[in-house]
């Protein structure tokens, strides 16, 4: 298959692949989200997968196949990002409180050896639970969400939390290796 890179520094993707014997190495991407950007579109999230991507071929030291990949929550047709801090967590967590809302991966495998790009999403959706504002805060608190976009990370959210998911887990958790699998 060649050799395959990660144009990502998330421990959670990498972990992801590993669990699906996928034999890759990291090289985080060196491109710089717009994060000005807040009315959501499949384009935007698929580019930013691309462009993270792309960002690393002049880092290649021989041909490859590279994984970029982006996850938004989508609430409202509104992306919530990464938190800016503790007040941007809460209102985040306090805005997904008791509804539904989607997740999506873009992610696209760029092989520079065919020089053929590939560019795809997951959706999924999650439904919380109605949260107290002590529920809110003890989760801030005890996992310091401020890395994940919607400022949560499903894998590690205490019961009582989610109500329920539909789609891809992993999507959620951060990267589809089964639509990966496919790509590559």
């Amino acid at each position: 298959m060649g050799k395959i890179i990660l144009a990502s520094s998330s421990p959670r993707r990498a972990d992801i692949l590993k669990q699906h014997n996928i034999n890759f190495e990291v090289l985080p991407s060196p491109y710089q989200e717009d994060h000005s950007v807040t009315d959501f579109s499949y384009s935007f999230v698929e580019n930013l997968a691309y462009n993270k991507a792309k960002a690393v071929i002049p880092l290649l030291k021989e041909p490859a196949k590279i994984i970029g990949a982006d996850t938004v929550v989508v609430l409202d047709n509104k992306i919530l990002g990464k938190p800016k801090d503790y007040k941007d967590a809460f209102e985040m967590l306090k805005k997904l409180s008791g509804k539904i809302h989607k997740v999506v991966t873009g992610i696209a495998v760029i092989d520079t050896l065919e020089n053929t790009e590939k560019i795809s999403s997951v959706t999924s959706t999650v439904e919380f639970e109605n949260l107290s504002d002590e529920q809110i805060d003890f989760y801030i608190k005890n996992y310091k969400p401020f890395d994940k976009a919607g400022s949560y990370g499903i894998q590690e959210m205490p019961e009582g939390y989610i109500k329920r998911y539909d789609g891809s887990l992993e999507n959620i958790i951060g990267l589809c290796a089964e639509k990966v699998i496919e790509m590559l």
